[in-house]
């Protein structure tokens, strides 16, 4: 007999609610169809072996293939997963966020063939400074030269679905006039959108509210580690440098031989390297200097202050207890985005980062389901490109 998680268990019991609602001819806020898409789509992405009826509604075959193609920034790298018996299917560009795996992510690969199976075309571009802890200006062009990759295939606009720092950069990348008329709407996941104030939460432990007050925060290690991984020439000799990005790398990647390889610094190197990963509280203060050195080009890849010509719509989600971007910055987005453009901004504590949370109750997973059969019907609206 099958065995389900608490998670799965509250999906089939939304799931039999709706279809028992709309079997009574009840009528919900929304069409039961995309909700009930909704739930099937996340019960597949927390578990790609899920079964029944609930897990295999309106699920779609669909074929997965590589492609390339040249864009004015260079060769892109892409994935496409491409529903097999949906006619004029909605498409979407699945971004992956800060991690070396790129879109060879398995979280990558469950959430973009559980959209496919809900009837939607995926495209996962790879992101090369993303993949390499590095957020950058180039990836905002990336993101929107991947847009009309896949809008042009397609002849009509396409969604974005940016996760973690990939969220903010979409925003960016929906703001300018040369991508605009490729987008049609922009879901940022755990997103940023002050790269300064997420910066100063790594090294400070404290994130700055909305309405003006601070509050604690216990950021993941990984964000002071990314942080110094883009600006090692703050931290280490010229000398240094080579030895302490490939020590580092090794060890964001989770490799043995990260402190052998740190081995090779010299005295004063290691003796940094060593703050950087065990005694990050000593540099608190560094830190702080090296983001204020740093603020044009946080700025650059910051939703803050740069989306007043953002039109599309915009569809916010972030897990209420993200230790690497806080939910806080969700907040300052929703504050951000145009009135207009916003059509949903929630906080929820059924995800974590990026990934699904567990322990949660019914209706915090509805309405985790809810905003995904918005985003599903946003997709199915999708129009032609001008």
């Amino acid at each position: 007999m099958a065995r389900f998680t608490r998670r799965q268990k509250i999906f089939i019991f939304l799931f039999v609610l709706v279809v028992s609602i709309t079997v009574t001819g009840s009528v919900l806020l929304h069409p039961t169809g995309p909700h009930l898409r909704a739930i099937s789509l996340l019960l597949r992405f927390s578990n790609p072996q899920s079964q029944g009826f609930a897990a295999s509604f309106a699920q779609h075959p669909f074929k997965e293939e590589d492609g390339s193609a040249q864009t004015p920034q260079g060769p892109l790298r892409y994935r496409l997963y491409i529903p097999q018996d949906v006619k004029d299917p909605g498409g979407v560009l699945l971004l992956h966020g800060i991690h070396h795996l790129g879109i060879a992510d398995p979280r990558m690969w469950n959430l973009a063939r559980a959209l496919a199976g809900s009837g939607v075309l995926v495209m996962t571009p790879e992101l090369q400074d993303l993949a390499d802890y590095r957020v950058t200006a180039r990836t905002i062009d990336a993101i929107g030269d991947s847009a009309v990759v896949l809008s042009t295939r397609m002849n009509k606009t396409v969604g974005l679905i940016g996760l973690s720092f990939a969220g903010g950069l979409a925003l960016l990348a929906a703001n300018r006039t040369e991508y605009q008329d490729k987008i049609g709407f922009v879901v940022a996941i755990g997103a940023h959108d002050d790269m300064g104030r997420v910066a100063r939460s790594f090294a400070a432990n404290v994130i700055a509210l909305p309405d003006g007050s601070d509050a604690p925060f216990q950021a993941h290690e990984y964000g002071v580690l990314v942080l110094a991984y883009s600006h090692l020439e703050d931290f280490f000799s010229s000398q240094d440098v080579p030895i302490a990005r490939e020590a580092l790398r090794q060890w964001l990647w989770e490799l043995p031989d990260a402190m052998k390889t740190a081995s090779a610094l010299s005295p004063a190197g290691q003796k940094e390297f060593d703050l950087l990963l065990h005694h990050r509280d000593l540099l608190r203060d560094p830190l702080l200097a090296k983001i204020k050195l740093h603020k044009d080009e946080m700025d650059a890849v910051s939703p803050h202050g740069h989306l007043a010509q953002l039109h599309t719509a915009v569809f916010l989600l972030h897990g209420a207890g993200d230790t690497i971007i806080p939910a806080s910055e969700t907040l300052w987005l929703a504050k951000e985005v145009p009135p207009a453009a916003l059509k949903s901004a929630l906080v929820s504590p059924a995800l974590v980062h990026v990934d699904m949370g567990d322990k949660v109750t019914w209706q915090q997973q509805w309405q985790l389901a809810d905003f995904m059969a918005q985003v599903l019907d946003a997709a199915d609206k999708l129009q032609k490109a001008h």
